[in-house]
């Protein structure tokens, strides 16, 4: 009977040392836009500075805007070891890459620059001499990996913002997960990860797709729970640029011709098992054209897909694959 009255007051405080798990949320700038982190942690950690760290890490290997990054000083054709974040990257642009017959492509880096969608600023006028010339050195297939040394052709210049910012959102996941962290939400520039559901309300992540709202207002077409997943969204109705014509163009070039995409998708985000792929992806989808897109995710169940487009009548639309999240 001692006994029994032992282990149950033992019981008692060890539950009653157990601490709620408590709300951590953590935010700033970085990779051009902004971070905004929430966890559950019953210790009450905060991971700050192991977050900036972490992003420090991943702009020293792969940022094209750091004149002393790896990135930079391999596209000035010095050599250089890369390091597991940029042989990660590498390695899921080239499976983006074939699967998606090249509409995703990181080799476009001096297209970008040239139409000032990029790190560097173009002050030359831009015509299809031009163009044409650079479209030559683009194509991922001559590009290699080598005892991690990167071995390219000299013009060849290499840009992974189109999949940098979702590697970004798992480095920090993976790093939560390493922490036991079971409840989390990750978001930089609208690229996120989640695990678990908000304790607070007792239910999912709640996250939403932005409204392809062109005077810069912010209202979402759709709102759901994300929930042990990641989700990337490209639009073309924030960074582009008019010219004296009133003609728009897309940041996001097309690997065929050069040119930014005349496209009438206005938005695309992309579910997948982590943010490095659903970013990749979403890039290459709003390139691809509804129909390519149509076959493409016919062919690959694990991703979701929603899209937002003008019809003919220049009114919106939009269209969901394999059980997107409804509202």
């Amino acid at each position: 009977m001692r006994k029994s009255v032992t282990i149950l007051l033992l019981l008692i405080v060890f539950f009653s040392c157990q601490k709620e798990p408590q709300l951590i949320q953590v935010s700033g700038p970085v990779f051009g836009t902004g971070f905004s982190i929430s966890y559950y942690d019953s210790d009450a950690t905060s991971y700050q500075k192991q977050f900036e760290d972490l992003f420090y890490i991943i702009n020293k290997s792969m940022s094209n805007y750091q004149i002393n990054s790896d990135m930079s000083k391999l596209n000035r054709n010095e050599t250089v070891k890369v390091d597991n974040h940029f042989e990660t990257v590498f390695k899921a642009s080239k499976q983006i890459y074939r699967e998606t017959e090249g509409f995703f492509d990181p080799t476009i880096g001096q297209l970008v620059n040239a139409w000032n969608f990029g790190s560097e600023q173009n002050n030359t006028v831009l015509d299809s001499a031009k163009v044409n010339r650079l479209v030559k050195y683009v194509g991922l297939n001559r590009v290699g990996l080598f005892n991690n040394i990167i071995k390219k052709p000299k013009e060849t210049y290499i840009d992974f913002n189109a999949i940098a910012k979702g590697y970004g959102v798992d480095v920090i996941a993976d790093f939560l997960d390493s922490k036991n962290i079971q409840h989390y939400l990750v978001d930089i520039g609208g690229e996120l990860r989640a695990k678990g559901i908000n304790l607070k309300k007792q239910k999912g992540w709640t996250v939403g797709v932005e409204n392809p709202n062109f005077d810069g207002s912010q209202s979402y077409d759709k709102v759901f729970v994300l929930k042990d997943e990641a989700m990337a969204t490209s639009g073309t109705y924030r960074k582009f640029k008019i010219d004296e014509n009133g003609n728009k163009y897309a940041h996001i070039i097309n690997t065929k011709t050069g040119y930014p995409t005349k496209t009438n998708i206005l938005s695309v985000s992309v579910i997948a098992e982590n943010c490095m792929m659903a970013d990749g992806y979403a890039t290459a989808f709003q390139a691809m054209g509804i129909k390519k897109v149509d076959y493409f995710m016919s062919k690959h169940p694990d991703l979701q897909a929603y899209l937002i487009f003008e019809n003919d009548k220049g009114e919106l639309e939009s269209k969901m694959f394999n059980s997107f999240p409804v509202n």
